[in-house]
């Protein structure tokens, strides 16, 4: 064994030397794992930041807010079910059930979507805007915390009531229909109606990454004059203080209640919260994830094939030199070490290289994807290093151990 340590460098050195001999080879060789290493780390970059991106995205819902629809929103594993389908609506009576029976509830805010079926346009001048997020909700809405005024002011419970045609706009609707100029008291149409704009919303904090402020918002009864057909309500629901759980069970039960569902039978809606949707995107992350590292492991797996078939190649272009190492006195170790040393060489090259493209791919993503915090994590940097260099371990074993078998008498016969 005393041999080990002064091989291990001398072996760094022949294989640097490989390298350089054969420039062109070793780079087609190791291109595999420059892949897959840079897709580890690209994509788990990519990853950490979508997940700290999100997280705080949903995380500023509010730790006392509670998002009531129908069926479960936000992200799913699955399609919905027959049952949910044919769900009724929730509706305006529900939230003032909800308002008057839970004393843990602070504001319940009824959100009326628009007519889903359609494509809601709104237009200014020549400006036309097209998918906009168009819907009626009432004053307490601005209490979730998703309605702070950029410019003028949110409509009242009166204007509701009124049913006046006053509108407050996104900050992106706001850019695409009136560029930098004041809309205050400005009117647009929206679906061939005229309304006044009376406020400008800031882009809420609960935006995902690229998405676009279109939000059009009129008061709830206004809503309700101009698409008398419109059922579909998200309720938004604001707990106590420290009294989000409390909250949540009131709701619950009092929903249950009001549709009618059967105490044997499951809830006939779906009440969701922040550290609920946090776990569900965790979910569907964790199986891109395992998709990443399928895929990632296809490429060093090509990789490490390609680095064993060269090390054969190297092995038959040397076979004389092994039998000169031999003849002096080199064991059959000392060869293992010598070609699994280069082997490992060639695939931690790859796998510095492949985090050099981990790390472009990461900055590209933020460069196209500004509101994409990517970072590097340490623990894909690592992965990326350490499966490189396992597969340069795995893939040159028998590449070695044939070296070291060869008779030295044959090996120097070997032209």
């Amino acid at each position: 064994m005393g041999l080990l340590p002064s091989s291990f460098p001398n072996g760094v050195g022949l294989a640097l030397g490989t390298l350089r001999g054969h420039k062109l080879r070793s780079a087609l060789t190791v291109l595999g794992v420059v892949i897959g290493t840079g897709a580890i780390i690209g994509v788990g970059s990519i990853l950490a930041g979508l997940d700290g991106a999100i997280t705080n995205i949903l995380r500023s819902f509010g730790t006392n807010t509670l998002i009531v629809f129908k069926f479960k929103i936000g992200f799913r594993t699955g399609n919905l079910s027959p049952e949910e389908r044919v769900r009724k609506p929730l509706t305006l009576e529900q939230a003032r059930a909800i308002r008057e029976r839970c004393p843990s509830v602070k504001l319940v805010s009824p959100y009326l979507f628009a007519n889903w079926q359609m494509i809601h346009k709104a237009r200014f001048k020549a400006n036309d805007l097209y998918n906009i997020d168009f819907a009626g909700t009432e004053e307490s809405f601005v209490g979730s915390g998703q309605a702070e005024m950029l410019y003028g002011r949110f409509f009242t419970a009166a204007e509701s009531e009124h049913k006046l045609p006053v509108v407050v706009i996104g900050e992106d609707a706001y850019k695409g229909l009136f560029s930098t100029g004041d809309p205050i008291a400005k009117w647009i149409e929206v679906d061939g109606h005229q309304f006044e704009v009376i406020g400008v919303m800031k882009r809420p904090s609960a935006s995902m990454p690229g998405d676009n402020d279109n939000r059009i918002l009129i008061p709830y009864y206004t809503m309700r004059k101009v698409f008398p057909n419109a059922t579909e309500h998200m309720l938004v629901v604001v707990a106590e203080d420290g009294q989000l759980a409390k909250a949540q069970d009131e709701v619950r039960g009092v929903l249950r209640q009001e549709r009618r569902v059967p105490h044997d039978k499951p809830d006939t809606f779906f009440i969701s919260t922040a550290e609920q949707m946090v776990e569900d995107f965790r979910k569907v992350t964790a199986v891109t994830a395992l998709v990443m590292v399928v895929l990632s492991s296809i490429g060093l797996l090509v990789g490490g094939i390609g680095v064993m078939n060269i090390m054969l190649v190297s092995v038959t272009e040397r076979t004389r030199e092994i039998g000169i190492r031999k003849a002096v006195g080199a064991r059959r170790l000392d060869i293992v070490v010598q070609f699994l040393t280069e082997a490992v060489v060639l695939t931690a090259a790859g796998g510095l290289l492949g985090m050099l493209f981990g790390w472009s791919v990461s900055m590209a993503a933020r460069f196209v994807f500004p509101s994409l915090p990517t970072e590097v994590p340490l623990w894909a940097a690592a992965l990326g290093v350490i499966v490189s260099v396992g597969i340069g371990l795995f893939f040159g074993i028998w590449p070695a151990s044939k070296a070291a078998r060869l008779d030295p008498v044959v090996a120097l016969r070997y032209e």
